[in-house]
């Protein structure tokens, strides 16, 4: 189990929304990156929150001021509209390129840029909001546009296009530190053969025992109990392996 680091980022402060709203300012990206990384994060999550939003590119130096002192896999996504935007990324420090917003709507991106990049370097946010028992659209540009989509068929056409890693989040779970979405999940973990990371909803151990055991996920993104220092990632670790989930120690 990957315990991963997650920082969403509204330049030039790391923030922590609820349901994607409320902005709080809880520290800068180097600083805290390099934190997360010196706890023992297994990778960290670098989301520029408001980059589609507001239709601007992601800011290249931020990035690289915060990825020179880490030494794990660093992913990063924002406002990425192209392969270019890939190679941006990747020449200023990222190791994979995060898409959501765009990818919706010009899927061909996920292809393309798996065929220059390859598919290890392709991961696709997935953000879900539950419209009706069992059944999850997916929404962009932070959580406030729904696509139609439904979740767990975009899963599959993602995976089907050469992405090589899933990140899932919940609208209705995201910043409120009372759980993860754990159905959610677990369908999405089922439906598809490349990694999946959980995210949205940690707010103490046990949350992070239940995601582990019922939805088995390939990772877990924490933010909240990070940043309001509630526990570490070696917290986290020790917790999960005294529980016989294996962890990088």
């Amino acid at each position: 189990m990957r315990i991963i680091a997650k920082i969403d980022v509204k330049p030039p402060y790391v923030v922590k929304p609820v349901h994607f709203e409320g902005l709080r300012k809880v520290g800068n990206p180097p600083e805290l990156s390099l934190e997360y990384y010196n706890q023992g994060a297994d990778e960290i999550l670098y989301i520029d929150i408001v980059a589609s939003l507001y239709q601007r590119e992601i800011l290249l130096d931020l990035v690289e001021d915060t990825a020179k002192d880490i030494f794990v896999p660093f992913a990063v996504g924002g406002g990425v509209r192209s392969t270019d935007d890939f190679s941006k990324l990747i020449h200023h420090g990222a190791d994979k390129v995060v898409v959501n917003t765009f990818a919706l709507t010009h899927p061909d991106l996920i292809e393309n840029a798996a065929k220059i990049f390859g598919n290890q370097s392709v991961v696709v946010n997935i953000e879900g909001k539950k419209e009706r028992p069992g059944s999850w659209s997916c929404y962009s540009d932070c959580g406030r546009i729904c696509s139609g989509r439904d979740v767990i068929e975009w899963a599959k056409e993602v995976e089907s296009r050469g992405a090589g890693e899933i990140i899932l989040q919940s609208v209705d779970t995201d910043g409120r530190q009372r759980g993860f979405d754990v159905e959610l999940i677990e369908k999405v973990v089922s439906s598809v053969n490349i990694p999946v990371i959980a995210a949205s909803g940690a707010g103490n151990l046990e949350h992070i025992l239940e995601v582990s055991l019922q939805a088995k996920p390939s990772g877990i993104a924490l933010a909240s109990i990070l940043h309001y220092r509630k526990f570490t990632v070696g917290d986290v670790k020790k917790y999960l392996s005294a529980h016989d989930v294996e962890t990088i120690l």
